[in-house]
């Protein structure tokens, strides 16, 4: 049997046999440090029990729980854990285009939701964030915990929105990054698109790190003006208005890499359509294995015994009447 915190119970311990020794052998000196009814409740003294038995309990309870609080166990080796699910890395476009009003209230928080569906239908999987526009950059690390992630995922605003345009390559560099040692590698990424001049090369990229691409497009065909952080629309140099437009071509990027897009609707079955697709396909492939310690826990044997010790110590035993 060993302790999982040996250094508590010795922490605990050498204080209480000094503590202990004291109470029992000089007790006109603590009368000195301690209030007498203290000292009295301490000593536990009542003729129903003799002192010394009582105190022999009481100290006996406090040595068990002492024990308790160390947590012993036994220790049965090493045990190897696999985990299931899959690793997903989710990106988050906050480019200029995001503010754009052709979904309610606008791009940016339209994807935001469709971010926390995605978590909703994927509750055991471990799940990155990471935020893209011109210089991407992790939003939330790899995580299982979706409250966590979703609270992470809900601080993303306006004041994320970066008006460059954005960077596919970098992006994509990132996530081989991240992704390096996770198998299978799989990023799904929220957005509007991206023209053909701002993803050229991103599919190789893609390709030669192996990484399987789903695309979740937002945003209509029809467009919408850019707007600035004032919410003022963007014009171009001839005094029209920028519009931009969804642009699907990130989404064939996504087919030719082991993929498949969604065009993000109003209701939930896009998001559990796209999951259900990466289902079937990795059919829920091992994360990985990890070790553990396999320990039999024992500290309920110390607890227990010290606190049956303590309520005998502090009860009152009844006593035979003299006739």
């Amino acid at each position: 049997m060993s302790f999982v915190y040996p250094y508590l119970f010795w922490i605990l311990v050498i204080p209480f046999l000094l503590f202990a020794f004291l109470i029992s052998t000089n007790k006109e000196q603590l009368s000195r440090i301690f209030d007498e009814k203290v000292l009295k409740r301490l000593s536990a003294a009542d003729e129903s029990m003799p002192l010394m038995v009582r105190n022999v309990l009481m100290f006996t309870a406090i040595f068990l729980m002492i024990i308790a609080m160390a947590r012993p166990v036994v220790e049965r080796g090493d045990k190897t854990v696999e985990i299931k699910g899959l690793t997903l890395l989710v990106g988050l476009d906050i480019s200029g285009s995001m503010r754009s009003k052709d979904q309610y209230p606008n791009r940016l928080e339209f994807a935001k939701k469709k971010v926390l569906s995605l978590f909703e239908v994927m509750p055991s999987d471990e799940i990155a964030v990471l935020a893209f526009a011109y210089s991407p950059f992790v939003v939330a690390p790899f995580s299982s915990d979706k409250e966590t992630l979703a609270q992470i995922v809900e601080g993303v605003d306006d004041s994320y929105i970066n008006m460059g345009s954005t960077d596919f390559l970098a992006l994509g560099e990132l996530a081989s990054s991240l992704l390096e040692k996770k198998k299978p590698k799989i990023m799904v990424l929220f957005s509007d698109g991206g023209d053909e001049d701002a993803i050229a090369g991103f599919s190789e990229l893609l390709k030669a790190n192996e990484i399987d691409l789903y695309v979740v497009l937002v945003g209509t065909t029809q467009g919408a003006p850019v707007l600035d952080e004032s919410g003022k629309p963007y014009t171009l140099i001839d005094g029209t208005l920028a519009i931009t437009q969804r642009n699907d071509a990130l989404g064939e990027v996504a087919k030719a890499n082991s993929g498949a897009y969604v065009v993000a609707t109003s209701g939930k079955e896009d998001i559990a359509n796209l999951v259900s697709v990466i289902r079937s396909k990795y059919k829920n492939q091992q994360q990985g294995k990890v070790k553990i310690k396999d320990r039999t826990e024992m500290f309920y044997y110390p607890l227990a015994g010290g606190i049956f010790l303590l309520l005998i110590a502090l009860s009152s035993m009844p006593r035979r009447r003299k006739r």
